[in-house]
């Protein structure tokens, strides 16, 4: 039992580490594409005609 007093807080230190790292990657704006789609749909490279 008294592994579990140190396994808890350990695994909240990972996770809230974890944590940080995904909310870093979204307010450094990681995630972001804004123009990525609009390009693709325009550039005509993804057509649904099967390849020959």
């Amino acid at each position: 039992m008294t592994v579990l007093a140190y396994l808890i807080p350990i695994s909240l230190i990972l996770g809230g580490l974890g944590l940080a790292a995904f909310l870093f990657a979204l307010r450094s704006r990681q995630y972001d594409d804004p123009e990525g789609n609009a390009q693709r749909i325009l550039s005509g490279e993804y057509d649904d005609k099967p390849k020959q």
